[in-house]
């Protein structure tokens, strides 16, 4: 049995946090005239990028450009990039700064994260949703509920778990006091983070931070500006050198370098399913040269569904499918991309489907009327676009929506929507990263059958949401789906949870499931010792038993 110990003054402080506020940005709003002043200052400059290491910025010969998605034509930053020498040293560095920072008492680590989520909330927070509307294509809202609030959540959260875990002591007996210490992990931590949100890559550094880990950072290729925004803001609060190393560099010099290290503690990542199948199979290939067992925490992909049941509120399912599957482009890890629709509701939703697409605006993200923008690459548009044809060109596809690509000034794919008539097809299956949704008329009769069509279809067990006003089919659902799904959403969206509201995360082949946003994930960069002091001597070694 636990129990927790009376926290201080300055801890209960820290455990008092509350969600960031979203702002709306209406016209003549303070917020609207600051961001869009950091918009066009961000579009008409190109930030030169470092590489730092132990605090000292370094400029590498070998550089790539950093493109606005949706103009392509528009840099606006040039990155450094890391060597595998260097990325060597980044680990020699943050070993050497491992010591002092995982022995600093938690409050004062906490301090340093906690006064970059009110910097990030208040005066950077202009930049650091600019920087994410410019370089990663996100509109005013997915940029605000992104880079400012969810990032500025995990901060503040992250503390006050990390304080609530350093609360958990074991019980003191009449003979000795028990103690519990929750140390970082020994070694480094890598932590690989993707394009799609700010706050996943802040926080995929900065989480093993708090807990008193060292961090080799390496952002994404496309989304480094806003990454740097945030690495910038926290050594602006007091981190110290060495903590959290900031490493851009090609994928596979990086993965070179820290999985062949002996002192490789923990992989972070969030990215392609593909991918962290790679770096896990490296990893476990490596096991004999590593001084622990490396810890490892992957978010990857998703096939994510909508069910709807006869009884459910077709309005309901308009609105929160054009939002779940089209905004950001469909390239939210818990976007819907396969639907399944009772055919006696079919003829009317999709009417109204269609209706609903021709009123979405595509353009720039920073055009406040746009819902939908460019997706971030031309790697990423080139895979969408096949996925399109090949729709186009079988026949067991039929277009409803959309359809049109056209990356001559940006890497715009229209939102686009194909019913399908087997569902099992390639696109009812397959992870295609993009605003492209598959829907699969099914009999009336044959609702529960969908349950578990849907558990069994896809590898992945991400997000999925189910429509119904029948509360026997829910409970039914829920059980059905258990492990189709890390996160459930009952007549609402397969996307937008909230850090310590919906924790996020999925199993099979969707991550290990540690849930960003709560307890359990922090736990994954500690590593407890207990420690017994007892009281009086021990001068018997004879048992009662023994007369």
């Amino acid at each position: 049995m636990l129990f927790q110990r009376t926290l201080s003054r300055s801890t209960r402080k820290c455990l008092n946090v509350k969600n960031e506020p979203v702002l709306s940005y209406e016209p003549g709003s303070r917020e609207r005239d600051s961001l869009l002043a950091a918009v066009s200052s961000v579009k008409n400059n190109v930030e030169t990028i470092p590489v730092v290491i132990n605090g000292s910025d370094t400029f590498t010969d070998e550089t790539m450009m950093q493109v606005c998605p949706y103009d392509h034509q528009r840099s606006i930053a040039k990155v450094s990039l890391a060597s595998k020498k260097m990325i060597g040293e980044a680990i020699v560095g943050a070993l050497r700064a491992r010591e002092s920072w995982e022995r600093m008492p938690l409050m004062q680590r906490a301090k340093i994260f906690l006064d970059a989520a009110e910097k990030l909330s208040g005066p950077v927070r202009p930049l650091v949703n600019a920087t994410t509307m410019v370089g990663q294509a996100k509109t005013i809202v997915q940029a605000e509920i992104d880079a400012a609030c969810e990032l500025v959540d995990f901060l503040r959260f992250n503390c006050m778990y990390a304080m609530q875990q350093e609360g958990i002591q074991p019980l003191d007996t009449s003979d000795a006091t028990n103690e519990s210490v929750y140390r970082g992990l020994e070694g480094f931590v890598a932590a690989v983070a993707p394009f799609n949100f700010t706050a996943i890559s802040g926080n995929l550094a900065t989480a093993p931070a708090i807990m008193g880990n060292c961090v080799l950072w390496k952002p994404a290729d496309t989304a480094v500006l806003s990454s740097f925004v945030v690495y910038r803001t926290l050594l602006e609060c007091g981190l110290p050198e060495g903590v959290i190393q900031f490493i851009p560099a090609v994928g596979g010099d990086f993965g070179d370098v820290v999985l062949n290290s002996p002192s490789l503690a923990a992989l972070n990542f969030t990215g392609s399913t593909a991918t962290f199948k790679k770096l896990w199979t490296t990893v476990g290939c490596n096991l004999d040269i590593y001084k622990n067992f490396p810890r490892i925490v992957g978010e990857t992909g998703g096939k994510n569904f909508h069910m709807v049941h006869p009884s459910a509120d077709m309005e309901s399912v308009v609105g929160a499918t054009i939002r779940s599957a089209f905004e950001y482009q469909g390239q939210k890890c818990s976007a819907c991309s396969r639907m399944y629709v009772p055919k006696s509701m079919w003829p009317s939703l999709k009417k109204r489907l269609q209706e609903e697409c021709n009123k979405v605006e595509m353009g720039p993200a920073d055009n406040p009327k746009v819902l939908v923008s460019a997706v971030i690459d031309k790697k990423s548009f080139d895979k969408i676009s096949g996925y399109i044809e090949y729709a186009q060109k079988s026949e067991s596809y039929s277009l409803v929506s959309g359809g049109k690509v056209d990356d001559s000034v940006g890497y715009f794919v229209e939102p686009t929507i194909f019913e399908v008539n087997d569902p099992t097809e390639k696109l009812m299956k397959e992870e295609i990263f993009g605003p492209v949704l598959t829907v699969f008329p099914y009999d009336d009769k044959d609702a529960e059958k969908m349950l578990d069509l849907i558990d069994n279809t896809s590898p992945y067990a991400l997000t999925g949401a189910v429509f119904s006003l029948d509360d026997e089919f829910v409970a039914l659902a829920k059980r059905k789906l258990r492990y189709a799904v890390g996160n459930m959403y009952i007549n609402d969206k397969s996307t937008g949870s909230v850090v310590a509201q919906q924790p996020f995360g999925g199993a099979r082949m969707s991550g290990t499931n540690d849930k960003a946003g709560s307890p359990s994930y922090i736990s994954r960069f500690c590593s407890p010792l207990a420690i017994k002091t007892a009281i009086g001597d021990r001068h018997v070694w004879t048992y009662p038993s023994m007369k």
